[in-house]
């Protein structure tokens, strides 16, 4: 039998600590987020393989219109690419109709080291770029969920809230339980 080995974030375990410029000052761009920085809160944490493409944008915006329903369960979202921090204000600074995602409510990260991505086994070296992943964690730091997907594809925010919704529900959740459902413990 071969010995399997995991690399990366790991549901159940502490999440991989960070340190990224971010957005959050998009004048100065001299904000940074860390790990520590969400502790007491649910992070909805986003990587996304680039700034000024097809399918992210449709991604951080319907996440961005939503936000609102996050930060009822008392999550923040922060949206990671290994794009810079300039590459992000210009693409936050770009109207929406001109491909850009001018009005997204949340900050977006600069892992230009990739240390972050490789740190959370989603970065694809050949391509040079994070894949498209969502890790939920918990206010302990604890990664809670994890899902790696095609760049192809964008996620459903949808589902990002039923299963935020489910993980801050304390019981054992059947398939497609839904809030206010009731849990099976």
């Amino acid at each position: 039998m071969s010995e399997i080995t995991i690399t990366g974030a790991q549901v159940g375990r502490k999440a991989p600590g960070f340190l990224m410029k971010t957005t959050a000052d998009i004048k100065t761009l001299k904000s940074t987020a860390t790990l520590d920085d969400f502790q007491g809160k649910w992070l909805v944490l986003y990587f996304y393989p680039l700034d000024f493409s097809a399918v992210c944008p449709t991604e951080l915006i319907a996440l961005s219109d939503r936000y609102d329903e996050f930060l009822a369960l008392s999550a923040e979202i922060l949206g990671v690419s290994t794009d810079s921090v300039y590459s992000h204000r210009a693409w936050l600074s770009t109207p929406r109709k001109e491909g850009g995602i001018e009005g997204v409510r949340y900050a977006l990260a600069a892992d230009y080291t990739k240390e972050v991505s490789k740190a959370f086994g989603i970065y694809e070296e050949k391509e040079g770029y994070a894949r498209r992943a969502l890790f939920i964690i918990d206010p302990e730091g604890i990664v809670r969920y994890s899902v790696v997907h095609s760049s192809a594809i964008g996620g459903s925010v949808d589902e990002t809230l039923r299963i935020l919704s489910a993980l801050q529900s304390g019981g054992m959740c059947p398939a497609d339980w839904r809030p206010g459902q009731t849990t099976i413990a």
